[in-house]
């Protein structure tokens, strides 16, 4: 079976920057230290009214192409991971293939997961490689959650932040992509929520009224919950589908970055050194599926040959997944 690899990743951000400062100011009651200590986020980058996942997409695509020397005919398949898509049809996946001005025979796929989405997207990559559909895949992961969320919503303005990444996932590259442990409780799905606008709840607020069933609902202590039991299990699984003893054997740990309060109580639970477990939330928020690519991204100078990481990633659905890099 063929190996796959990461072989590139980039990011982008927004220009429009939400400080803490600028958050206390409308919402009072909060003061800017309670708000860095309780989530550990100081800024969230905002995407602008106009902007859009396929705007991010494409931005983050561009950078994976120039920063790597990457060229556009080299890939041949198109993963893009969103949960605020530019439309519920077509594939936004599509509509980045013609912006980016890759050739037609390149395969486009959407999928909708959140938190645990880019391991999914490896997995998914990984599957491609392996089977032979395609050499090199263009993972991407998008989302304009700012766009879900209500203006007086003070709790999830202060931990979302928009962002993009682009990652090349191929059969040679910087890090050898393990085994996956991967799982979902379908019942926890209320607990992180956009209720209306699809088919099952298709109505909209009328003029002049506000149903916040039209935007994101979060709720924290039994998402918390759910993240306790989960997560140290899916540490535990992943351990083993990849045949390592204990997380005394893996040099890095880089878990979905939910918020501080939360990976901290995670960290403990499952018993790694705090110098062993990488984190960048604080100028960018939980950027949901971007924040596994992000931290990757800005700690890629650590990562020794031989080494080991073990990513976790873990939310909304719920669902979550963990897999192995190995770097080379």
């Amino acid at each position: 079976m063929s190996k796959a690899f990461l072989k590139a990743i980039s990011y982008y951000l927004p220009e429009k920057v939400l400080t803490n400062e600028e958050l206390v100011k409308e919402f009072p009651e909060w003061t800017v230290e309670k708000v860095a200590k309780k989530v550990g986020i100081t800024e969230r980058h905002i995407a602008g009214q106009e902007e859009f996942v396929s705007d991010m997409a494409v931005k983050a695509s561009e950078k994976l192409f120039d920063e790597h020397k990457i060229e556009k005919e080299e890939v041949d398949f198109i993963l893009l991971c969103t949960q605020s898509p530019d439309y519920f049809l077509p594939t936004t996946a599509c509509i980045v293939q013609d912006r980016l001005g890759l050739p037609t025979k390149t395969g486009a796929l959407d999928f909708n997961q959140g938190c645990s989405g880019y391991v999914y997207g490896l997995a998914l990559a990984k599957g491609l490689i392996a089977s032979g559909i395609a050499k090199n895949v263009l993972l991407i992961t998008s989302e304009v959650y700012s766009k879900h969320m209500h203006q007086s919503d003070k709790g999830n303005r202060t931990i979302f932040g928009d962002a993009a990444s682009a990652s090349l996932i191929s059969t040679d590259g910087f890090a050898e992509i393990g085994e996956f442990e991967v799982g979902s409780d379908g019942s926890g799905h209320e607990d992180l929520i956009v209720k209306n606008g699809a088919m099952k709840s298709s109505k909209k607020s009328v003029e002049g009224e506000t149903d916040m069933d039209d935007h994101l609902f979060m709720n924290g202590a039994g998402v918390f919950n759910f993240t306790l039991e989960a997560v140290p299990a899916l540490v535990k699984e992943t351990l083993a589908k990849n045949d390592i003893s204990g997380v005394e054997d893996v040099n890095w740990f880089v878990f979905h970055q939910a918020n501080s309060f939360m990976l901290n109580h995670l960290r403990k639970k499952v018993g790694i050194d705090k110098e062993n477990f990488l984190m960048h939330m604080q100028t960018c928020g939980n950027t949901v599926s971007s924040t596994l690519p992000i931290v990757l991204k800005e700690h890629q100078d650590k990562f020794k040959n031989g080494q080991k990481a073990l990513l976790a990633g873990f939310g909304v659905g719920y669902s979550w997944g963990g897999t192995i890099l190995t770097f080379s």
